[in-house]
């Protein structure tokens, strides 16, 4: 059951389940909270499981049309310090990943562990940077196919075929987010900066989770930053949502790493 706390005038849900080590979960861009309910269940039996909806996205409210990874983790810390947790492990998928890495930032010593999950600690090339500038131009008169589009690209074709029920539900939770939580976490994402130094400079347990197939980050470029950060890879055989894609594996390698 979701419980909410206000933020800046502005709502924040999230979800509190089980007992054990806190692992903090965070979604990706065009998710929600609900991207987490395959793998939950597993996750909670011996840990306590959070999971919040960004600024934005699911139930939680928008702030403004530029929502920075700061800003983004402020209303994360927020829910944290709401629980009054000491000490977690982050987990951040895609955007959440960043948000985790601006956290783990804040915080060096709150974090026991941070895994990027189909994520990154490289800033945008300027390639992509000049793509989301327009893509959020494009947004505004073209909502609905814009997302379905950029959602369904995140797929190869076999997964398209393979996981048509799972990726259809997860577009339907995409489509519910609102034009300006797009705009806002698009730009938030455009011009973050790289937080190499964050998984270099730190001790915790570092973790990145990669997709042999992913459209979005290259595989190789992942094994790169995991040494060159010094963080363990692991290399999963599916593209860029391992929620879906793998999710017997992702659940096995997280435990592992809570654990």
């Amino acid at each position: 059951m979701n419980k909410n706390i206000t933020f800046k005038n502005a709502n924040l849900s999230f979800s509190d389940e089980g007992k054990g080590s806190t692992v903090v979960l965070i979604h990706g861009f065009l998710e929600n909270s609900t991207m987490w309910d395959t793998i939950k269940p597993e996750l909670s039996k011996r840990n306590r499981i959070i999971t919040i909806d960004l600024l934005g996205h699911g139930k939680s409210d928008c702030l403004g049309y530029v929502h920075s990874m700061e800003i983004f983790a402020e209303a994360v810390e927020a829910v944290l310090k709401h629980l009054k947790l000491r000490k977690f492990i982050l987990v951040g998928h895609s955007l959440g990943g960043y948000v985790c890495l601006q956290i783990a930032k804040n915080n060096p010593t709150k974090i026991k562990g941070l895994c990027l999950l189909n994520s990154t600690s490289n800033e945008d090339s300027e390639e992509r940077k000049k793509l989301r500038f327009r893509a959020n131009k494009m947004i505004q008169n073209n909502f609905t196919n814009m997302v379905r589009m950029s959602f369904v690209n995140l797929f190869g074709e076999e997964s398209r075929l393979k996981f048509k029920t799972e990726i259809n539900a997860a577009l339907q939770e995409a489509l519910q987010t609102p034009i300006q939580g797009y705009i806002a976490a698009n730009e938030g994402m455009r011009i973050r900066e790289n937080s190499n130094a964050v998984l270099l400079e730190n001790y915790f347990k570092k973790l990145i989770i990669a997709g042999e197939k992913d459209p979005v980050l290259d595989v190789e470029t992942s094994l790169q930053e995991a040494k060159k950060t010094s963080s363990e890879i692991v290399v999963l055989n599916g593209g860029h949502m391992s929620t879906i894609e793998n999710k017997f594996d992702l659940i096995d390698v997280l435990l592992k790493f809570i654990n």
